[in-house]
């Protein structure tokens, strides 16, 4: 009982944070798809040469006349902003395993196994069509689920839809990103620089030793976090890793437990209490200003900094990142014969994969899983709930797009991968939505009668 008063408030705070991050993701997929539809206006309109130009501008930061940095708006974005995305990611990854529904094996298994299942299949799909051609340096595109694009539809179905099925399309998605991300790390990256790469890790290392010796102070860890992701950006591995590299070392415990915080408020309130409250006011009375600031401070000092960053961030990545993500990526001219395009092998392995492979690997691997035991389903979701939400798994575009721009220099074949990208996302949104708000319907029936 002491224990359950004493963090009270972190569980609390947690919860909200949860609750932002899954309302934050379902409007940001809104976005998302505002923004996406403006990137192909803008790749098939007359501003689509100045469209292109600007993504080619070099951006630079200029120090000292013998220091500078720049990168392309387009890089900027890819590299830069996207870091940020998997720091949200990873946060939100290493919430849900401290308290969340990754925090035991039970309720981790289902959605982790059907990850697993929604990128292998799609994988195998993609490499018995592309196997002995140079497509199948793009087996990794089918793979991934795109959390916002998800969430966004699962959003515009309200209450039709389970909140334990987002949960669990959350936890399968955050996932999914985790895959992806090591596949990136593993098969899509440059020659590596030692030197680059040795001090990336020495950076990481430093971050996981202020953790363990109880620095709480966001600020240290942002500045060795920017040095963390220089070092990756030039090491020959994706610089975004350094964004879930540097969501690991946050501290989740804060800097003032809840038990001495519940402590030191009813002292300052004691304290308040003494003051002339009656007949002035905070600004008026300087001993109330300086109780007042102590509490404030100590309210603070209370809330967890991995949730502070990431509450921070929630906003700025949903309703900022991932939709310029979408307008500097998206943008793909249409003037192709769409039917050749997703007809041919390349094409073809990612339509199936995603819009097919996604559903058929996560429903297979969730029955084997509750057949040997290991995993079980809430107690409000059924099999066509899977079946929809492993749809809606299907919708790849972000991650998908990303790995594109690494797996493919040309052109030709990054226009024919992100059309069928899109193409792919759309049936899956399409057959999810039917069949989720068809299970819903149904049910709603059942209980009538």
């Amino acid at each position: 009982m002491g224990q359950s008063v004493r963090n009270q408030s972190t569980i609390g705070y947690i919860r909200e944070t949860a609750t932002k991050f899954l309302d934050r993701e379902t409007a940001g997929g809104i976005f998302l798809i505002i923004a996406t539809i403006v990137a192909l206006l803008l790749a098939n309109s007359q501003w689509a040469s100045a469209y292109h130009h600007f993504l080619g501008d070099e951006l630079l930061f200029e120090f000292s006349e013998h220091l500078s940095f720049g990168l392309t708006i387009e890089e900027w974005i890819n590299d830069g902003l996207m870091a940020i995305f998997f720091l949200v990611a990873g946060l939100e990854l290493k919430r849900e395993v401290m308290v969340g529904e990754l925090s035991s094996i039970k309720k981790a298994s289902a959605p982790l196994l059907a990850a697993l299942g929604g990128m292998a299949v799609p994988a195998l799909i993609f490499i018995s069509l592309n196997l002995g051609t140079e497509n199948i340096k793009g087996w990794g595109i089918p793979m991934a689920t795109d959390i916002a694009y998800s969430l966004g539809i699962i959003g515009l179905l309200g209450k039709n839809v389970p909140r334990q099925l987002k949960i669990f399309l959350i936890a399968l998605a955050i996932a999914d990103d985790i895959g992806a991300i090591l596949v990136i790390a593993l098969f899509y990256s440059n020659e590596l620089s030692w030197i680059y790469l040795g001090s990336g890790m020495g950076a990481f290392g430093l971050l996981l030793l202020m953790n363990w010796t109880g620095v709480k102070n966001l600020i240290w860890y942002i500045i060795i976090g920017i040095i963390l992701w220089y070092c990756f950006l030039n090491s020959g591995i994706h610089p975004t890793i350094a964004g879930v590299l540097f969501a690991i070392t946050i501290p989740i415990v804060p800097k003032l437990d809840s038990k001495i915080l519940k402590e030191r408020t009813a002292t300052n309130v004691t304290n308040l209490e003494k003051t002339e409250l009656e007949k002035l006011n905070p600004l008026q009375d300087k001993k109330q200003q300086i109780i007042l600031k102590a509490i404030k401070t100590d309210t603070e000092n209370s809330r967890p900094p991995l949730l502070k960053l990431e509450n921070s961030l929630v906003d700025f990545n949903a309703f900022f990142i991932i939709p310029i993500f979408a307008v500097a990526n998206a943008g793909v001219k249409l003037d192709v014969n769409l039917i050749e395009v997703v007809s041919g092998s390349l094409g073809l392995g990612i339509l199936l994969g995603l819009a097919i492979g996604k559903v058929t690997g996560i429903g297979i691997f969730t029955l084997i899983g509750q057949k040997l035991g290991v995993s079980e389903l809430h107690i409000t979701l059924n099999w066509k709930h899977i079946i929809g939400i492993g749809m809606i798994a299907g919708i790849g575009f972000t991650m998908s797009l990303f790995i594109t721009n690494l797996a493919f220099n040309d052109q030709e074949l990054i226009k024919i991968s992100k059309i069928s990208i899109l193409i792919a996302s759309l049936l899956a949104a399409i057959g999810g939505a039917v069949i989720l708000l068809l299970t819903s319907n149904k049910g709603k029936k059942n209980i009538v009668k």
